[in-house]
């Protein structure tokens, strides 16, 4: 069973920065891709980042492209979330989840099996 942790939530300033970590137990092993995603209250669950930890293959969803960077630690089993220029359109709970996927990592939620509790993001104006 794999587990998933999030953490490095916080609350930042238009323009600030926040790293958020997803510290995963006996993943790589049982899943190939682990994705980040966030939500706000009556708002479907988006994606923003996913990376297929075995090449390190990255998507972005529109709305981060140039402003989020994902990585991966594999020695430490940690993927990592950079958030630069932070909006307020940017205040979510992000949730980290993987999945094992045949082709590329996809970007629906749905299609992922293993999700943390997630990390509140709020970004004031």
């Amino acid at each position: 069973q794999v587990q998933l942790v999030e953490s490095g939530g916080g609350s930042v300033q238009a323009g600030g920065s926040l790293r958020l970590s997803c510290a995963g137990s006996r993943f790589p092993y049982s899943t190939n891709c682990v994705g980040w995603f966030r939500q706000t209250p009556g708002k479907e669950r988006e994606a923003v980042a996913v990376i297929r930890t075995g090449g390190g293959f990255t998507t972005y969803g529109d709305s981060v492209k140039g402003r989020f960077t994902i990585s991966q630690d594999n020695t430490k089993n940690t993927v990592y979330l950079q958030l630069n220029s932070l909006k307020p359109e940017d205040t979510a709970m992000y949730y980290c989840a993987a999945g094992l996927f045949l082709d590329t990592c996809t970007l629906a939620p749905a299609l992922y099996d293993y999700w943390g509790r997630g990390t509140q993001v709020t970004v004031s104006s």
